[in-house]
């Protein structure tokens, strides 16, 4: 699983200016083939007035990308070890799932054992099967146990409960997904019929439960889901009042990314002597070679980007812009230049949302112009590019947006703009 990076002299070229090695990088404070950045600080890396987190822009640059294997992760178990029923066995066969990853390996075991689960691990590890697998085994052998799973954003809610579909084919599991930006006539509907799985985000939750439409009391199990991004949404209150309403004990399963005094606090209040697995490796992806766009004076940045978005390899683009108005901004300056392009954020509702990501998903288009939070837990296949046309308000931010390319042991590019 562990790589051993060996400098490299990056080959990614580019009018703007030519690559250096990554020695001599770190010697010029944060020089790209791009122009030369400023190491001091974020300060120029955005636009006057914004309020962010300052981070160097060395910290956008990675040109040690070329790996060597050192130590293979070797799986303890197989699938067809762990002890589950044997018709979610064929699921995952047909799913495609191979073998478990780091995270899948070390947890498993801990989850069909009912014990709750602290699981620190970087975005894509495969962290949606960890806990599903288990669960949808723990509602096979008793189909009176029920499972409230509990996500920042509407496109996890949607992807998690994709991917139990895909898991419980024939098997019939039904669950219902529960998000804000949707039809709340249309989820009361479903939540009268039996559902084993309920999936959703905070807000709209906390209104169903209020509504006596669900009943906490009726769930021995809870995912929460990516809680450190719920923490840093302001969630925190709907997720103890979540917590507050369901029985003990309980079977409690906690995953995060990032790890903090708050994200302890809450561990201590919602968990019951856990396991804590982490497989966090490193900040950034192995798989992904960063630097940065160096926009020089009297340059526009959408014309920088265009003619970045013109070459060949810019085949599957993932662009990142702060705001909802700027998001929507540049995706129609970007269609009216040619491309196909569209936006993800948080004025489209549900259904427009998700036209553009089954768009994207099926290379209809192949630019998606976005918002942070409208893209958390975007798990969208082959992404060549991410591109940070403004700079993240924080370096945990940028973390996770160039995590959505370099997935599944392929490689990824991340370019960031900076002024």
């Amino acid at each position: 699983m562990y790589r051993k990076q060996t400098n490299s002299r990056n080959k990614f070229s580019s009018r703007f200016g030519s690559s250096g090695s990554h020695n001599s990088q770190k010697r010029s404070g944060g020089k790209s083939f791009f122009g030369r950045g400023n190491s001091n600080g974020g300060s120029k890396g955005g636009k006057r007035g914004f309020q962010g987190e300052n981070i160097a822009h060395s910290r956008f640059i990675n040109k040690a990308t070329i790996t060597e294997e050192v130590d293979n992760f070797i799986p303890e178990h197989s699938f067809s070890d762990f002890l589950i029923d044997e018709n979610l066995k064929k699921r995952i066969v047909a799913k495609g799932y191979l073998k478990p990853t780091p995270i899948q390996d070390r947890s498993i075991p801990h989850i069909l054992k009912g014990q709750d689960i602290v699981g620190i691990a970087n975005t894509g590890t495969g962290k949606t099967a960890t806990f599903l697998i288990p669960l949808i085994d723990k509602v096979l052998k008793n189909r009176r146990n029920k499972v409230l799973i509990v996500v920042p954003t509407r496109e996890l809610a949607l992807q998690i409960q994709e991917e139990l579909r895909d898991l419980t084919g024939g098997l019939k599991i039904f669950s219902v997904c529960c998000v804000g930006g949707a039809s709340i006539g249309k989820q009361l509907s479903e939540l009268r019929h039996t559902n084993e799985f309920i999936i959703g985000t905070p807000g709209r939750l906390s209104d169903l439960i209020k509504r006596k439409s669900i009943l906490l009391n009726q769930f021995q199990t809870v995912v929460l889901d990516e809680a450190d991004k719920m923490l840093d949404m302001g969630f925190i209150n709907d997720m103890r009042f979540l917590m507050a309403g369901m029985p003990k004990p309980r079977h409690t399963l906690f995953f995060a990314a990032t790890f903090s005094p708050e994200i302890e606090r809450l561990i201590g209040e919602f968990l019951n002597e856990p396991v804590r697995i982490s497989v966090k490796t490193r900040d950034t992806s192995k798989n992904v070679e960063q630097d940065i766009v160096r926009v020089g004076r009297g340059l526009n940045k959408i014309d920088v980007l265009r003619e970045l978005l013109q070459r060949e390899d810019f085949s599957k683009v993932l662009v990142f812009g702060r705001t909802k108005y700027g998001v929507e901004k540049l995706s129609k300056a970007l269609v009216a230049r040619g491309f196909k392009a569209d936006s993800i954020h948080g004025n489209k509702n549900q259904s427009q949302r998700q036209r553009v990501l089954k768009g994207f998903k099926e290379n209809k288009i192949s630019i998606l112009v976005a918002t942070d939070v409208a893209a958390r837990g975007l798990d969208i296949p082959d992404v060549s590019h991410v591109i940070n046309f403004d700079v993240p308000a924080n370096y945990d931010d940028y973390v996770h947006r160039i995590g959505r390319t370099g997935r599944a042991d392929k490689k990824g590019k991340a370019l960031t703009f900076v002024e």
